[in-house]
């Protein structure tokens, strides 16, 4: 792929060349099953358990708290459904503004009885603290709010929150608290050992991995729904997937951030980024149909910036619907989306109705997502190519 003007770098990175070259080649020698007993399959092990203890060192938990699966969607799903197990079907609390991966399956389960419960984020695209405990219920079995949404960049107080469902729970038995890391594992500094956090999906191919390989967080091992035969403690089951793991990996040694286990380039870059998206953000706003959604990351205060992942920005053009800026500047040579790849299909925008925003900006908002090799000429080219489209319509 050539990522000079590629700006979808939420749906999925381009691959890391080197790191997937080395990764095949390791797979290829140790080509047997991990699972089997014999001297060939006992190699693959030893690669597949190094790959999850440099995982765990990166993400600053033990490698028995890792589980490897298919991917984002998966890691989402098995904490998910293990309420599947619960000898009553009590409360499910989701925020409004989640991946597919969980809202889709909430709404399956609540097919099934559940007691499910989606809570708006304010306008800005935030979801508060309160809105939480105000749902909260002495049957709530598991509440999930993702670390960094996918459409407006929005971090999320997953910390507080966890913190919170701690004090609200003393003297009963805690609901099991789910994040969804897949725009922040690489992007921003993230801490999966804070105390109250249950489970995080990450996914290997949104930071330069491969397709088909993420990472499933458990601070203690689950009572999966989803069984067969007990590779992964039982808890995915499934031939592992080696070329996966050495991969992701290795994207993790390159890319992840948190306080105590980061690259120096991961960290230069990441505040690289800051910069340069602050100068689009500051540079959109002189097109007068353009709205950045929401309206205050026009604010480019510290305090509010930070606030936001600084790898996506979300803005809406007057006028304009989302999927025709889409295929303008698809014309022009420049990748961006209307949000994430697994509802590019779908006409509705639910995160930007549940955050009230009027009908005319869900209609044209347009996603812009960049990455490590995003480079301040590719962003200025982009923003001329934004001004051309609007002065076109």
């Amino acid at each position: 792929m050539n990522s000079e003007h590629y700006f979808d770098w939420a749906a999925t990175a381009p691959c890391d060349e080197n790191i997937l070259r080395e990764s095949l080649e390791t797979a290829i020698q140790y080509d047997g099953n991990p699972s089997a007993t014999h001297k060939i399959g006992k190699e693959a092990r030893k690669i597949f358990e190094e790959a999850r203890e440099s995982c765990s060192k990166s993400l600053g938990v033990k490698s028995n708290q890792l589980i490897f699966t298919s991917g984002g969607t998966e890691s989402d799903h098995i904490p998910l459904l293990s309420v599947l197990n619960s000898p009553k079907k009590g409360r499910i609390i989701l925020s409004a503004i989640e991946h597919p991966a969980l809202r889709e399956e909430c709404s399956m389960l609540k097919k099934q009885g559940f007691d499910v419960v989606s809570v708006n984020p304010d306008k800005n695209g935030f979801i508060t603290v309160e809105s939480i405990i105000e749902k909260l219920t002495p049957d709530t079995l598991f509440v999930t709010v993702m670390a960094v949404n996918n459409e407006t960049g929005c971090i999320q107080p997953v910390y507080e929150i966890a913190d919170t469902l701690i004090k609200a729970s003393a003297g009963k038995k805690k609901p099991h608290f789910h994040i969804d890391c897949v725009q922040a594992a690489g992007k921003i500094p993230l801490n999966l050992s804070h105390s109250g956090i249950d489970s995080a999906a990450l996914s290997a191919h949104k930071i330069g991995g491969p397709r088909g390989i993420g990472l499933l967080y458990l601070s203690k091992p689950i009572n999966s729904f989803l069984v067969g035969g007990g590779q992964e403690q039982n808890i995915r089951s499934g031939t592992e997937n080696l070329f996966g793991a050495v991969a992701f990996s290795k994207c993790l040694e390159n890319y992840y951030l948190s306080e105590n286990n980061s690259s120096e380039n991961a960290k230069k870059r990441f505040e690289e980024q800051k910069h340069i998206t602050a100068g689009f953000i500051k540079k959109l706003t002189t097109i007068g149909r353009c709205r950045l959604v929401p309206e205050m990351r026009e604010d480019l205060s510290e305090n509010i910036q930070d606030r936001f992942s600084p790898w996506v920005v979300q803005a809406a053009f007057s006028g304009i619907p989302g999927n025709v800026m889409v295929r303008a500047l698809d014309a022009k040579g420049f990748s961006i989306s209307t949000g994430s790849a697994c509802s590019a299909k779908k006409q509705s925008r639910p995160i930007l109705a549940a955050m009230n925003a009027p009908k005319d900006i869900q209609d044209s908002a347009v996603r812009f997502s960049f990455g490590p090799a995003t480079t301040q000429k590719a962003i200025d080219e982009l923003f001329e190519a934004v001004k051309d489209v609007v002065s076109d319509f």
